[in-house]
């Protein structure tokens, strides 16, 4: 990951545009949340632009009734929450007849697609969705026994939603049980507030500056239940609106999350000349000897502490490993304390972490070494018999396959070699014929993380299936890859969300390792003729 070598002028020119952009950008560039949007919605009328999200809300509704992206399993919760809205803005009666109408199909049609989908899941392991989804089903049968009650609104029928199988009822309000003697929340919740909002006392309600826990969603249910934050809940929330059209995203800003990953993109490739002052700007003001947080609000995590110390060594800053130290558990990392299930990927970074640091300083192998060593343990356990690796931050294994094939190659060893090999012929044995991969279909994202997979694997004497594979590839990506174009949601938060900036430094980088492939080829190629 050396920040010198020359680079083809234009990946250089447009990764360090990427750059600029990224850091003229106070927010972030994410797709706006349906989810969030029409959490908003249902708890803030009195936030300007509210028609802009109605029209939202009714656009976004697919064919089937249900709302969301990816399959069905992952529309549960994105369905539930535009069917909430849709029957509290029925509630509050103001809305035209013409829009009452719609509304009133679009619950209709939302109510069928979820009685329509698995009665037990599986379910995706999104944030906090063991109490989102019990509290949405709560909210939307109290507001469905209303206005059938009342009769203002006719035209809704079936039995009330049941609690799908897998989640518990009576979740959220356990959770509001369990910290009501202590007294507050803990901040894990704060950015899932809205899941427990209407079963917790006004003493349990966070009193913080800004966005609650950085949720928009989570922002307008405080305000709701506590409308002395009103006034402030509008300010911040208006904020939000104007950077996303009207609507908002899972989370905001999300300006720390977005730099460290596009550094750590584009470093893959070589850091331009040009970009390198402003990505070690970036690195200076974001490390943090206490842990970094991804956004304000949130707790304080291993994935982002991690990425801020990567991109820092890789910038040649002094900064060290130690913020790490407050996540070990003794064999990996914790991403944060009282989390429940682990990151692969959080601990991919980690291990990428100590091995750039341990390179650049020999003399903390006393400190650190034995550390990777138990973590590169760690990660090869996790490694699907296939060959794989998952995670709960991403929808497709390519993401999480790529960061810990590019962390074990890195750390190297022939323990680690192993994996990385079968990572690659898994890899192989997945791609499309038109060159791509794609869990749920081709994307150029996945296809970066694929291309970045091989290119971890490949040694000095490249198999020819590699070779083709990668060839494909090249031919796929630039194709498929152009300005404007619109990149499938496929990261976790509380439902699937797209970074955009994010994955367009992904797949720049992927295409100029790529071309740098091919000039080495070439130029390989030019010695043995020469030599005959």
């Amino acid at each position: 990951m050396s920040i010198s070598t020359p680079i083809g002028t234009s990946y250089a020119e447009r990764a360090t545009s990427l750059v600029v952009r990224v850091d003229q950008d106070s927010w972030g560039s994410v797709s706006p949340s349906l989810y969030e949007t029409a959490r908003v919605l249902s708890a803030a009328p009195w936030l300007p632009e509210e028609p802009r999200r109605i029209t939202y809300l009714l656009e976004q509704q697919a064919s089937d009734g249900s709302w969301g992206e990816g399959p069905l399993p992952y529309r549960l919760l994105p369905t539930l929450s535009g069917v909430e809205a849709a029957l509290a803005v029925l509630r509050r009666g103001t809305a035209s007849a013409e829009v009452t109408g719609r509304l009133t199909a679009a619950v209709n049609r939302g109510l069928d697609a979820l009685r329509s989908l698995p009665s037990a899941g599986p379910w995706p392991d999104t944030a906090a969705a063991e109490i989102l989804v019990p509290s949405l089903v709560a909210k939307i049968n109290e507001k469905l026994d209303s206005l059938i009650t009342g009769g203002d609104i006719p035209g809704f029928g079936g039995p009330r939603l049941p609690v799908p199988g897998g989640f518990n009822a009576s979740a959220p309000a356990s959770v509001a049980r369990r910290y009501e003697s202590a007294g507050s929340l803990p901040v894990k919740f704060h950015h899932t507030f809205e899941g427990v909002d209407s079963y917790i006392s006004p003493s349990l309600v966070p009193d913080v500056d800004g966005l609650l826990g950085s949720s928009p969603a989570a922002t307008a249910a405080r305000a709701a239940l506590y409308p002395a934050t009103t006034a402030q809940a509008v300010d911040d929330l208006t904020a939000v609106a104007q950077r996303y059209d009207g609507l908002f995203p899972e989370a905001a800003p999300l300006r720390v999350v977005e730099r460290l990953w596009v550094a750590a993109a584009l470093a893959r490739a070589h850091l331009p000349a040009a970009a390198l002052p402003t990505v070690r700007g970036w690195a200076e003001e974001i490390y943090d000897p206490q842990g970094v947080r991804g956004a304000p609000g949130l707790m304080t995590d291993a994935d982002d502490t991690a990425m801020a110390v990567l991109v820092a060594s890789l910038v040649g800053l002094p900064h060290d490993p130690a913020p790490l130290d407050l996540f070990h558990n003794g064999s990996h990392y914790d991403c944060y304390i009282g989390e429940d299930t682990g990151s692969v990927t959080a601990n991919a970074h980690a291990l990428q972490a100590l091995v750039s640091h341990l390179r650049r300083c020999p003399t903390a192998e006393l400190t650190y070494g034995p550390r990777a060593a138990k973590l590169c343990d760690w990660l090869i356990g996790q490694q699907q018999a296939e060959g794989h690796w998952t995670d709960k931050w991403h929808a497709s294994p390519y993401y999480a396959t790529a960061r810990s094939v590019t962390a074990l190659a890195q750390y190297g060893g022939h323990h680690a070699s192993g994996a990385v090999r079968s990572a690659a012929a898994w890899t192989i044995d997945t791609q499309r014929a038109d060159g791509s991969w794609g869990v749920w279909g081709s994307t150029v994202e996945e296809t970066a993380y694929a291309v970045k997979i091989l290119l971890s694997a490949t040694t000095p004497t490249p198999q020819p299936q590699h070779t083709r594979a990668l060839d494909l590839a090249e031919t796929y990506l630039h194709a498929a890859s152009h300005p404007g174009h619109q990149h499938p949601a496929l990261w976790h938060d509380k439902t699937l969300y797209a970074p955009t900036a994010v994955i367009e430094a992904e797949v720049l980088a992927a295409r100029e390792l790529l071309r740098a492939r091919r000039a080495a080829a070439c130029t390989e190629a030019d010695v043995e003729r020469t030599d005959a």
